[in-house]
């Protein structure tokens, strides 16, 4: 990705993607039901939802899709984990005949489990391909979701941007961002940063983002 010199208004607030998580011990009110063209609705705030996804646990939540059948979701439960080389705690529940939902607990197990888009889980000599999917509040089993993760790089980037807030701020004209490459982080490539985002691949890119340094 080329580097010029202004800094782009993007679309998206950086800030927002690092608050904190809302307040989980706040109810959730009874929303009241409307009527359009006689069919019953309801109506929740964006926040709302928000709210919704981190009182289930859902905001590392994975969708681990099977084609080709698959253990049952009790083997599951150990083989997984195992075999996927979680670090952290990982709820796995049934979601339908060929999907599973799993609550990874920390953000490292979600971005490695999204990062690979396939894993062969094997249990009792035979082998299982389990794609990974990113789960989101309109996820549809029937649908192919185009969110994907991938690495963006910023050649000839001055090493003092390397400071990974700073590379989050780049990165976020792209994607959402969620980790910083070893080499970025341990400054042993200055030649080069890179960063792993979350992306939809629907989206449109940018293939140059603008900086520049403002003199107070």
């Amino acid at each position: 990705m080329a580097m010029a010199t202004t800094i782009p208004d993007t679309k998206k607030d950086f800030v927002s993607l690092f608050k904190s998580a809302p307040n989980n011990t706040k109810p959730l009110p009874m929303r009241p039901i409307s009527y359009l063209h006689g069919e019953p609705r309801i109506i929740w705030e964006e926040e709302e939802v928000t709210q919704m996804i981190f009182k289930e646990n859902l905001q590392y939540a994975v969708i681990g899709k099977f084609s080709y059948g698959m253990p049952e979701i009790r083997e599951l439960r150990s083989i997984i984990p195992k075999q996927c080389e979680m670090k952290g705690e990982c709820n796995i529940r049934l979601l339908g005949n060929r999907h599973v939902l799993k609550r990874a607990a920390n953000m490292e197990d979600y971005v490695n489990l999204l990062s690979k888009p396939a894993f062969y889980l094997t249990h009792r000599q035979w082998s299982y391909l389990m794609r990974t999917l990113k789960w989101d509040p309109m996820f549809d089993p029937e649908e192919e979701t185009t969110t994907t993760i991938a690495w963006i790089s910023f050649p000839s980037l001055p090493p003092n941007f390397f400071v990974k807030e700073e590379l989050f701020s780049l990165a976020v004209a792209v994607g959402k961002p969620l980790q910083v490459d070893m080499a970025s982080k341990n400054q042993t490539r200055p030649s080069c940063a890179r960063v792993k985002v979350e992306v939809d691949l629907l989206g449109e890119f940018p293939k140059r983002i603008n900086i520049v340094v403002r003199k107070l």
